[in-house]
């Protein structure tokens, strides 16, 4: 290794090499594996017919998320209700079989640290800054928040995990993105990402991991962080980092899984190493300002479909590429909208406040904000609050936020990945809006022919209170 600056990504790149090999690929030890019901059942049966083993069982933690309902789960008596469809309950079937066969540990569907996976890990401090973590799922890239080097795989990976602890990878290249200055009142970490995957682009980080630096990130919770981080791969990149610091670690002490006693104060002199140095250069580098970011909103099938509240529907000859104005022609007629309408003034059916890139406390305090106070407020057909996990549910309970939401019309729900996708019996009917906060907003991605707006929690409450997209500063003083 040389003693040039590195990068905070080559830094923990360089700490998990196993063996470099002369096609460029590099072994990397894999330091934290996360799974659930839907990518894992092919690994485990691969696993089980060559007789092989789990190679470090206690580096991996599961639950179910994707496919479990979020209504009730226990009948009066206290017993588990059954899963009314037959394929869903068919993979939480056989994701309990497996962890118990194959010794790994696993929050249940009706345990209280069950949530969605993406926000459990960093909950229970399973976790960490510095450590490779994977997981079957492409927004694994949200525990880069707390400095972890943080990424999805492909089913045969995931068993290639399972069986060896390692992965075989190309070293990606790094990318810089400088948030200048400082955002305005009611700006959020979401519509921040939101600004950014529209200044870059959907194929903007290609091959590339994220590096997100400057005041405004530094100055970010952590849960925060964990948002923007989790929609580095709707702008192509492969994972996402914010470098770690007090916040990090105050976060993270006490929790679960993370170290305790000297184990803790090593883990933290080490954490306190993992920035990017003066000098270090990254391959591609982004300059936002602050003060151009306002509360954003989608308006097209692409998370660079982005717009502020008070724009309006981009005309599909305002863009330079054809295959884009192409690509907003097909947008603009799946969504039913017309270029010069108002996005302020696009009328919402359904919200859903939730997913594993909203779903966390502070994302559920910034709704119930917007929605206290506003009895049976509620103008949409369909509202659902779905916290990321159990513990969350607990706490936004102790502090009274599920009486809010309730008083003011929306449903309160047991945790889970909802309706972020259409896995699930949470689904935004066909031709309908759903204002949602979730990470996607792609053709039939909320259930066959809904049309997803993807918008911050508040922006999200704000919806639900005027039956349109609204600035939520309008509804704040």
């Amino acid at each position: 290794m040389s003693d040039r600056a590195r990068t905070l990504y080559e830094k923990i790149w360089d700490a998990h090499v196993v063996e470099r090999r002369d096609d460029g690929t590099c072994l990397i030890f894999i330091d934290r594996h996360l799974i659930h019901e839907v990518t894992s059942p092919q690994a485990f049966e691969a696993l089980r017919l060559s007789g092989r083993k789990l190679r470090r069982p206690e580096l991996m933690l599961a639950v179910p998320d994707h496919n479990l309902p979020t209504t009730a789960r226990l009948d009066a008596a206290g017993n588990r209700l059954p899963i009314a469809d037959k394929q869903s309950a068919m993979q939480l079937e056989t994701l309990e079989a497996n962890v118990k066969e194959f010794g790994v540990r696993y929050f249940g569907a009706t345990a209280r640290e069950q949530g969605i996976v993406h926000v459990v890990g960093p909950e229970q401090g399973f976790s960490l800054p510095g450590a490779t973590i994977v997981c079957g799922d492409s927004h694994t890239a949200a525990h880069g928040g707390i400095g972890a080097l943080a990424f999805g795989i492909g089913t045969s990976e995931v068993e290639h995990v399972m069986a060896t602890q390692t992965l075989l990878l190309k070293q990606s290249k790094t990318m810089e993105i400088l948030v200048e200055g400082d955002l305005g009142p009611g700006i959020s970490s979401k519509d921040l990402i939101l600004h950014i995957i529209g200044v870059i682009g959907t194929a903007g980080g290609t091959g590339h991991v994220i590096e997100y630096r400057g005041k405004v990130f530094e100055e970010m919770s952590v849960e925060g962080r964990l948002t923007v981080c989790n929609m580095s791969i709707e702008g192509g990149a492969r994972a996402g980092l914010i470098a770690p610091d007090e916040k990090t670690i105050a976060y993270l002490k006490g929790r679960q899984f993370a170290p305790k006693g000297e184990d803790w104060d090593r883990a933290v002199a080490y954490w306190q190493t993992l920035k990017s140095d003066d000098g270090a250069r990254f391959d591609k580098s982004v300059t936002i300002n602050a003060a151009d970011v306002q509360p954003t909103v989608t308006w097209g099938t692409s998370p660079e479909d982005v717009v502020p509240i008070g724009g309006t529907v981009p005309a599909p000859e305002s863009f330079a590429d054809p295959s884009k104005q192409n690509a907003a022609r097909k947008s603009l007629e799946y969504m039913g909208l017309t270029p010069g309408q108002r996005m302020d003034e696009v009328e919402v059916q359904n919200v859903f406040i939730g997913s594993c890139t909203n779903s966390r406390i502070e994302d559920l305090r910034e709704a119930a904000a917007i929605l206290k106070g506003r009895t049976k407020a509620a103008h949409v057909k369909w509202a659902i609050v779905v916290p990321g996990s159990g513990l969350v549910k607990e706490q936004a309970e102790a502090e009274g936020l599920d009486q809010i939401i309730k008083d003011a019309g929306l449903e309160w729900r047991e945790p889970g990945c909802s309706a972020c996708l259409g896995m699930n019996p949470d689904k935004v009917p066909a031709g309908e809006r759903c204002a949602s906060t979730s990470n996607r907003n792609f053709v039939g991605r909320q259930g066959p022919g809904a049309r997803t707006h993807l918008v911050s929690p508040a922006m999200a409450a704000a919806a639900a209170v005027t039956g349109r997209l609204t600035d939520v500063r309008d509804l704040v003083d």
